[in-house]
């Protein structure tokens, strides 16, 4: 197996570990303490790290001299964060459980932004680099399909603490996976001589280039709905007369962005930007067509359809950090883009269960709205040249730290 096919692996195992995490916590803690808000505590406590763990892990990764130690050791902390939580929770003082939870949680934008940082380093500039990025999305929509139910067959088959061990179990092959990688073949760390970025360096690219600008306030937005999504879809089934089919509808939109990032999320010949906006008006669309639909069958089908556009987005996101995040600063843009839109999708569940007694469809045309106005929001920022009177396209004004780098055909 090539460097970049076990790249593919070791991603797709710690993102099935990572997507499994909701239900697997969850599940352990409705079997052990007979409370699911137990378990909502827990993953409250493995996600609310993301956003401040973010610039930390992005500078940690940038100024790594063994890259290799860095991202295993990373993993290796994450497989044992999901093992202990495995065996301590609802039987250690909750305490204890909780600071477990944050210590794993803060691992997290290794597992996302971080490991997609490193495909630049394994993959040559242009449209195999595009490509590969389309592959690296589908394995965060792989993993959103087949964690969830896996955890939830385990759970039913043996009991909820095995699942968690499946997790557990994925996450250490993530970890040793990675270990094997070519950093140091293929220029994963910086070299010595190069410039080292402080810890606001990351959040400073994101503000100045204008493309990154674009990317990340448009996704943090429309993060805001798909994190209302879930529960949106129960509430919407049980409106429907099926209360129980709201995983139906989240497998179906689960589904199609997997079809989407496999099929559209490999159109190189689209310029990302573009993509990402043609992704969030469609995914908008559909949503907000779902919301009129009468039956459970034609509710799911919008939502698969939804799902098919919301499939490019990640891949098109990928492919403008990649090209406009200069070396130096790479790996903290990449960690702290998904620190936002994790925090992003807290809020917004947060927000629906204040709102879960207005209408289902009124709840699910508000998403839809979102992910219109991301896509206005993109359209807007993108046309914009300057950020205080200074030019902000392209590279050039990057970061203060690091050269800009060349630019990959089929940009923004």
């Amino acid at each position: 197996m090539g460097g970049f096919g076990r790249y593919l692996a070791a991603a797709l195992t710690a993102r099935f570990a990572s997507e499994g995490m909701g239900m697997g916590v969850v599940l352990l803690a409705l079997e052990r303490t007979g409370s699911a808000a137990h378990g909502a505590f827990v993953l409250t406590a493995w996600m609310a790290p993301h956003v401040l763990a973010a610039p930390l892990a992005g500078a940690a990764a940038a100024r790594a001299r063994r890259p290799r130690l860095f991202y295993a050791g990373a993993l290796a902390g994450f497989t044992a964060a999901v093992a202990a939580l495995a065996v301590l929770l609802g039987r250690a003082p909750v305490p204890v459980v909780l600071a477990v939870a944050v210590l794993g949680g803060s691992c997290g934008p290794v597992v996302t932004g971080g490991l997609s940082s490193l495909v630049a380093g394994l993959v040559p500039e242009g449209p195999r680099r595009d490509r590969a990025y389309g592959w690296d999305a589908s394995t965060y929509n792989a993993a959103s399909v087949l964690a969830p139910a896996a955890v939830g067959l385990a759970g039913a088959v043996v009991s909820a603490g095995p699942a968690m061990g499946v997790l557990a179990v994925s996450a250490a092959l993530a970890a040793a996976l990675a270990a094997s990688l070519p950093y140091e073949d293929q220029g994963a760390g910086p070299p010595p001589e190069a410039p080292r970025a402080g810890l606001g360096a990351g959040l400073a690219t994101l503000w100045r280039v204008r493309e990154l600008r674009a990317i990340t306030s448009a996704t943090t937005l429309a993060f805001v709905g798909v994190g209302a999504l879930t529960t949106t879809s129960v509430l919407l089934a049980r409106g429907l007369g099926r209360p129980g089919a709201g995983g139906v509808l989240m497998t179906a939109f689960a589904v199609g962005a997997l079809a989407g990032s496999l099929t559209l999320g490999r159109m190189t010949s689209v310029a990302p930007g573009r993509l990402a906006r043609w992704a969030m008006a469609g995914t908008g669309a559909a949503l907000g067509a779902a919301a009129f639909t009468p039956s459970v069958a034609l509710t799911a089908a919008a939502f698969a359809a939804a799902g098919v556009c919301d499939g490019p987005l990640l891949t098109a996101t990928l492919r403008i950090r990649s090209e406009h995040a200069p070396g130096a600063v790479r790996a903290q843009v990449f960690t702290l883009g998904a620190g936002l839109k994790v925090t992003a999708a807290s809020t917004g569940a947060a927000l629906v269960g204040l709102a879960a007694a207005a209408p289902p469809w009124t709840l699910l045309l508000g998403i839809a709205v979102l992910q219109l106005a991301a896509a206005a929001l993109h359209l807007l920022v993108s046309a914009r040249g300057r950020v205080g009177g200074v030019p902000a396209t392209g590279r050039s004004a990057a970061s203060a730290t690091a050269p800009a780098g060349r630019r990959t055909p089929g940009g923004p």
